[in-house]
Formats: C-alpha cells, sequence, structure tokens
C-alpha cells in the first residue's frame, strides 16, 4: 500500500489501484473525464518520487521533465507527494457566444476564445467549469480566424456535464478550455484515397469537421459518411449534409435510423451494418469511427478484414457511462 500526500491531507492507495481511483474513493477534489489517459484531465504533478514512465504516456516532453503524470495511468511503486497543478498552465478561457438545439437532446455549443487555439478539425478539448468539473468534447469545426470552438454536446441522463450545459450554461459565461488533443483528424496527403465516416449521435460532431476539412483540400478519393440513430429526431444537420453531397460528386451521405418507421431516404439499420453492407473492399482506405464504444469496438476489426490498415483506422470513443457521462 502506498501513501499519498496532497497538502496536509494524506490517502491511502491500495495494490493495484490507480492514484485517481484511491483519490476519488476517498473523496479527494481533483479533475477527470476519460480514465483511460487520453483527455490529460486528471494531470497531477509528483514532488518527490519519480512517476513510473506509463504514467506519463503522451505527455510533452517538458511535462515530463518536471514530472507531471496522468492520475488515472499510475499505479504507484512508492509514497508519493502530490501536488495539484494550477489549471491555468493548461487552459485558456473562452466565453458562450452561441447555444442553440440541433435536435431534441443535442445542442450547438459555440465558445470563443481568449487565446486563438492551434487544432486540427477532429480533435477534442476538455470543457472546465468554474467548481472544476471537467469533460472531454470533440470539435466540430474547422480552424480559422473567427477563434471560435464548436460542439454538439448531448443530453445524458445522469450526466451532470451534459445536463448543465442545456439547462443552466448561458450565452456570455465563461468555460475553462484545455489545448486540444487527440489524433482523429484528416491530414490531405494522400487525397485519392476512399475515406470512410462512421458515426452515432453526437458522433457526427468530429465527423463533420473532418469531412469539411477534406472536402476544403480538395480531397479527389469517395468519401463516404454513415451517420446513425434509433430514431428519426436523434438525427440532425440532415439538410446540410445531402446538401455537400449534391455539391460535391465524391461525397456520399446515408443517414441510418435502427428503429421504428424509417422514411424514405433513409437506411434501415445501424450505421456501422449499413457501411459494411454497401462497402465490400476498404483497401487502401482511411477509415474514421467515432461515437458509442461498442461500436467501435466491433467496426475496427470488421474494417481491417475488409482490407483497411490498422494504421488508417482513426477512432473517437464517446464516454457512456451514466453517473459520469458527458
Amino acid at each position: 500500500m502506498a501513501k499519498l500526500t496532497i497538502g496536509e491531507n494524506n490517502y491511502n492507495c491500495l495494490a493495484e489501484e490507480t492514484v485517481l481511483d484511491a483519490l476519488l474513493r476517498q473523496e479527494a477534489n481533483i479533475s477527470y473525464a476519460c480514465k483511460k489517459g487520453t483527455c490529460h484531465s486528471c494531470i497531477l504533478r509528483s514532488m518527490d518520487a519519480a512517476p513510473p514512465q506509463n504514467a506519463q504516456k503522451g505527455l510533452k516532453d517538458t511535462l515530463v521533465h518536471q514530472d507531471f503524470f496522468l492520475a488515472c495511468l499510475c499505479v504507484p511503486e512508492e509514497d508519493m507527494t502530490l501536488k495539484l497543478p494550477d489549471q491555468s498552465e493548461f487552459y485558456t478561457e473562452g466565453k458562450v457566444v452561441a447555444n442553440e438545439m440541433l435536435n431534441r437532446n443535442t445542442i450547438l455549443l459555440i465558445i470563443e476564445c481568449q487565446d486563438v487555439l492551434e487544432f486540427k478539425a477532429g480533435q477534442f478539448v476538455n470543457l472546465q467549469r468554474e467548481d472544476g468539473l471537467t469533460r472531454s468534447y470533440s470539435i466540430s469545426n474547422t480552424p480559422q480566424d473567427s477563434k471560435t470552438l464548436e460542439f454538439h454536446i448531448r443530453r445524458l441522463p445522469g450526466g451532470r456535464f451534459s445536463e448543465w450545459v442545456h439547462d443552466q450554461l448561458k450565452v456570455g459565461e465563461m468555460l475553462a478550455i484545455s489545448e486540444p488533443q487527440g489524433h482523429c483528424f484528416y491530414l490531405p496527403d494522400r487525397k485519392e484515397q476512399g475515406v470512410l465516416l462512421v458515426g452515432t449521435g453526437s458522433g457526427l460532431a468530429p465527423l463533420a469537421g473532418i469531412l469539411t476539412d477534406a472536402l476544403s483540400h480538395g480531397h479527389s478519393g469517395p468519401i463516404h459518411l454513415f451517420h446513425g440513430s434509433s430514431e428519426l429526431e436523434d438525427l440532425y444537420r440532415i439538410d446540410e449534409m445531402r446538401q455537400l453531397a449534391a455539391e460535391n460528386d465524391n461525397f456520399h451521405y446515408t443517414p441510418c435510423i435502427s428503429r421504428g418507421h424509417v422514411p424514405e431516404g433513409f437506411s434501415s439499420g445501424r450505421a456501422n451494418e449499413v457501411a459494411m453492407n454497401n462497402l465490400s473492399d476498404l483497401k487502401g482506405w482511411r477509415v474514421f469511427l467515432c461515437g458509442h464504444p461498442e461500436m467501435i469496438s466491433q467496426m475496427k476489426t470488421l474494417v481491417f478484414l475488409k482490407g483497411a490498415s490498422s494504421a488508417d483506422i482513426y477512432t473517437d470513443a464517446f464516454h457512456v457511462t451514466q453517473s459520469t457521462d458527458i
């Protein structure tokens, strides 16, 4: 058992328990979101013992050198004295300039950043409210001079952050925004490649940005977007996607409904199933999968078996645990 010290408080960390789990179990106030080393919102600094290398995976060299680490990845090897970082080191401020409903349970949140953030469409940031509650959301727009970031935030029952955004967050209020992270984005180096985009629910957010980015770079290969939900009312931006398809011969849009009545112009079934039924050979294609983690796990295997290289499969799995949902 290792002892964790933060200021005047001591916490015990059981064998094989991560620092984050130990601190949460003992009701310490620490920010976190994904709990798998992706969002970096649970970053801490060790003031004495060197953190295990695995707990520093994905951090910048400058942070590694200062013994910062990710609490969700750290199983301590000895007692550690920890410091909660000043979040201003990692966050900038942003002002809400728009929030409007995209469908019955998804809101478009537009935030104007105090500083210019360099990002690629499809990356994500951590949004943090005043009390420290933090969640990760994918960016849906492409880089521009207006210094705004756009997010599609779906209301999830029991989701403390998402329900707060829908019910309480107002235009003009401020949020803290981390620097952009993630590797699920388009690079304009192989414009002749086929591109497959498959998303469920608000998984359209990063895919819309990736699609716009690819088209703006003159991507010449075929681009197929399959966006699905259980009911028609949970889809959104249908007309916008259809207009893009009408304007770009190489872009094909398929909205999918898996339950209930399926109107003309929509495909029946889950987006991933419809995609696999329509595309037989993915050799040489780039694949972007965004949404429910189970869908992504299944699709990674299926697209690989249909010829896609593992290096060309990019994913953005959304956290879905009810008690801490985004």
